[in-house]
């Protein structure tokens, strides 16, 4: 399982290490993409499979669809975990999560996030003052 929250920094050569308590877990190759709110997201080989296949299942006639799938599927690139547990972070994805040097590793069960540290600290400081009203509308999916 991939639980909890990690600092680190992405070193002049674009790589970053993951966690070491991930790495078993995570296998030699992981995919990379663009995430929800500005984020990445890595996942091991074997759940990216069960994910592309439900994005290549939504259907192309509806335009939300259609762009979801395209933003995360043409963003997502397979990268190899180096001998250090570092992976190569794309120029596209750097820029679209605006990583600079600190970064958060975010373990969400089935995947990864990567986050800017500073927009991880504002999104977790806003998300829990709102955690109250959070679980009462999770509450309604039994949650």
């Amino acid at each position: 399982m991939l639980i909890g929250e990690f600092r680190h920094t992405i070193d002049v050569k674009k790589r970053l290490a993951l966690p070491a308590k991930f790495r078993k877990e995570l296998g030699e190759t992981v995919i990379i993409t663009r995430g929800l709110d500005n984020c990445l997201v890595v996942y091991p080989e074997k759940e990216w499979v069960t994910v592309s296949d439900k994005l290549g299942k939504l259907p192309s006639g509806q335009i939300e669809a259609r762009g979801f799938a395209r933003i995360m599927l043409a963003g997502a690139m397979a990268v190899e975990l180096d001998k250090l547990g570092r992976i190569l972070v794309p120029d596209y994805l750097k820029n679209y999560a605006n990583l600079v040097k600190n970064v958060v590793v975010c373990g969400l069960n089935n995947r990864l996030e990567i986050w800017d540290a500073e927009n991880w600290d504002v999104y977790r400081k806003k998300v829990e003052g709102e955690i109250g009203d959070m679980a009462g509308k999770l509450k309604e999916l039994g949650i």
